[in-house]
């Protein structure tokens, strides 16, 4: 029940009732999702071409053992979520899977069964994740339970010395390594494995198209699982991963510890450090996140057109703040934090030992930073959106972010998904200087709900999908019409049509589908979808 192409290109422009503006934009929707997804799906098929993809064991000794040595058991989210995975890594195809989970639900313990399953197949697995921070804690937490379950693991960073990454090279490419965890550093070309059959890539939206297809090439059609905490509505998903099967995690295993976020004015941040004075008191720890590192103010005021702030909000509307790797920190301006960090030691929190972290610290310097913090021997720490990920320390039960409103919801989100990760209740403050009422309703659905998912469809509401996605995943520029919120049964069509079309002819080799095979060629011969 579509009308023609040319019939809907002419109405869209020349309409002559509002019911032919709706049709033809249905049918231009359609299309553009249609050929997204079987572009999709086709690039699926090419990569595990020509090889012979590993069935892996996924009820094999180490697996067993593991599920004894986690000092917790897993949700019913958190199993389902598992058994989908296992079940995909058991088939003789390629798996290609995305797990995502609000900030906290536990993605990371469910992975590990993955790696798990590698291990008993007598395989190999690479885990990828976007900083050294990130990719150190998640060496800290698996590599305690794969010492025990008999998994070899190493950790590949770039600041791994030589003789140290000389070893683990030669454990990757004799086999001597089952699990090699790292950062950018598993990409480099000397990076050898003698037979990797998983690839895990942890916050996988700060990763561009090329450096996930890097990874997965040093395997023979390895299995891929993409772990994501950006809350990403199933029809945004469905659009822009469309080649990918889905598994949810949307509760906190831990929920009994309630996080309250309150907005609060520049002037009124006294109430923040109060709060925060209290919690100290008690023991708890503090985070102060500063957004404006790295924007120096004589750019931010050039780019607004030398107005200044106040006279024109948008050009500061929705956050040109993105941290996706530790190579986002190369500008730092590193004076404003460092000035922040001793106003506050000085006067607000006198009685309390406060920190410095930035992205422009040396990994060994950023590790005993967050060391200290993880044992309490800093109180507060302020930080820079450095610690939006992978930064797990229990007790800290209250976040000052200044400048919210130059964040976007997701990150926002993802940031106070650093407190209450205990049993303590936490509290979130989000400071603004805006004036703008748009930016005030934002983050005034921080109040509202803690639920990822939920604020992820009212950002998409305001925002376009590579905002949410980040700006590495170019892919969502595809999508020219689509509007993920209002035409959700339409990808749901277009997805399970794509999905029919593949199976029933992966080449589009039939003459009914060779018109559908150059329209690919002609919409995707210069660029490659994105995810």
């Amino acid at each position: 029940r579509l009308m023609a192409r040319g019939a809907a290109l002419s109405c869209i422009h020349f309409p002559h009732t509002v019911g032919e503006v709706a049709e033809a934009r249905r049918r231009l929707v359609y299309e553009e999702l249609l050929l997204l997804e079987l572009a999709l799906m086709s690039q699926a098929a090419q990569r595990a071409a020509g090889a012979q993809p590993t069935a892996h064991v996924v009820d094999g000794p180490c697996a067993a053992a593991l599920d004894c040595v986690m000092p917790f058991t897993l949700t019913e989210e958190q199993q389902q979520a598992r058994a989908d995975i296992l079940a995909r890594m058991a088939a003789p195809e390629a798996a290609n899977h995305m797990l995502l989970g609000d900030v906290g639900t536990g993605k990371t313990a469910v992975a590990a069964f993955a790696l798990a399953a590698v291990a008993d197949t007598g395989a190999q697995a690479a885990l990828m994740a976007p900083t050294e921070v990130l990719a150190r804690q998640h060496a800290a937490s698996l590599g305690k339970w794969f010492d025990e379950v008999g998994v070899t693991w190493g950790l590949l960073t770039g600041s791994t010395p030589d003789d140290e990454r000389a070893r683990l090279l030669e454990g990757a490419a004799d086999g001597g390594i089952c699990v090699l965890i790292g950062t950018h550093a598993l990409l480099e070309p000397d990076v050898r494995f003698k037979r990797l059959t998983l690839a895990v890539i942890d916050e996988q939206q700060r990763f561009g198209v090329e450096q996930r297809a890097a990874l997965l090439s040093k395997g023979k059609a390895p299995d891929a699982l993409y772990l994501t905490a950006t809350p990403i509505p199933r029809t945004l998903a469905l659009a822009v991963f469309g080649d990918m099967t889905l598994s949810y995690i949307k509760h906190r295993p831990n929920d009994s510890a309630r996080r309250t976020t309150h907005v609060v004015s520049k002037a009124d941040q006294g109430r923040a450090y109060d709060a925060a004075r209290e919690a100290l008191a008690r023991g708890e720890q503090v985070y102060v996140v500063c957004p404006l590192i790295g924007q120096d103010a004589e750019a931010r005021d050039k780019r607004a057109g030398g107005r200044g702030r106040e006279a024109d909000e948008e050009a500061y509307e929705f956050a040109s703040i993105s941290i996706e790797s530790d190579a986002d920190f190369a500008g730092d301006n590193v004076t404003a934090a460092t000035k922040e960090a001793s106003y506050l030691q000085q006067t607000v929190f006198a009685d309390w030992h406060v920190e410095l972290l930035h992205g422009r610290m040396k990994p060994a310097d950023k590790d005993a930073v967050m060391g200290r913090f993880r044992d309490n021997e800093t109180q507060v720490l302020v930080a820079t959106t450095v610690i939006e990920v992978g930064v797990d320390v229990p007790n800290a039960t209250v976040m000052i972010v200044m400048d919210a409103d130059r964040f976007g919801l997701s990150q926002l989100h993802q940031l106070r998904g650093r407190v209450g990760r205990g049993e303590k209740p936490a509290q979130v403050f989000l400071v603004s200087t805006s004036k703008s009422e748009q930016s005030m309703a934002r983050l005034a659905a921080m109040e509202r709900t803690d639920d990822g998912f939920e604020l992820a469809k009212y950002d998409l509401s305001l925002r376009r999908e590579g905002d949410i996605l980040g700006n590495r995943q170019s892919g969502a520029s595809a999508l020219k019409l689509v509007n993920v919120v209002r035409d959700e049964r339409v990808i749901q069509a277009a997805h399970a049509d794509a999905a029919a079309i593949m199976a029933a002819d992966p080449g589009l080799a039939e003459p009914d589908h060779q018109a559908l095979a150059l329209e690919l060629r002609c919409t995707f011969s210069e660029q490659a979808p994105a995810r």
